[in-house]
């Protein structure tokens, strides 16, 4: 009876240890190729550039990405509160990615034969944007999650939260939420309302 249990012990913890020794190689794997995130603190997004004339018409503008960045603290707390309940409702508890959502995701998607729900956070969605492709592998998905830890542990949430809501595309053209504010309801942010 003692014999079993050492026996038990030991097996459990092999299996452990292949398990995290699997999981640290697959993550080195890789990281291997990973762009550097600290490079995002000097990060200066494409924006308009625009052309008035002596009286003050705008003329015209130039642009690779339809984009007008804004501070966070300009950013209405209603319309951060917004984007937090559609796309990550836990943003502020978890670390970059949230195994919750990911496991509740799996389990819908599963359940309906199909992809239906993502389980990406808002720092999920800011890596993949930023740094990957839009492939839909379990590498990219891999590297996705280990550039979403990376981002959370050198950037603040409110860091993250601006690179966010600025480099975003939003339909119509439109990247980030003051240039989509202005194409869709031809007004700022700040003049955003809950209507």
């Amino acid at each position: 009876m003692v014999r079993d249990k050492k026996s038990i012990i030991k097996a459990l913890l092999l299996i452990t240890v292949f398990f995290w020794g699997t999981v640290i190689g697959v993550i080195f794997y890789f990281m291997r190729d990973l762009p550097n995130v600290s490079e995002l603190k000097q990060y200066k997004p494409n924006v308009i550039s625009r052309v008035y004339s002596q009286e003050g018409e705008l003329i015209g503008e130039y642009y690779s990405e339809r984009r007008i960045g804004v501070p966070i603290e300009k950013v209405p707390p209603l319309l951060i509160k917004a984007f937090l309940a559609a796309e990550d409702a836990r943003f502020f508890e978890h670390h970059g990615m949230d195994i919750r959502g990911i496991i509740r995701a799996m389990i819908k998607n599963i359940l309906a034969g199909g992809y239906v729900q993502g389980g990406s956070t808002i720092t999920q969605q800011l890596a993949r944007s930023l740094f990957l492709s839009k492939e839909k592998t379990i590498g990219r998905k891999i590297k996705e999650l280990i550039l979403a830890y990376m981002l959370d542990s050198r950037f603040s949430k409110e860091e993250i939260l601006q690179l966010y809501l600025n480099h975003i595309y939003l339909g119509n053209g439109a990247y980030g939420i003051e240039m989509a504010a202005q194409d869709y309801f031809g007004k700022s942010i700040n003049y955003l309302n809950l209507a």
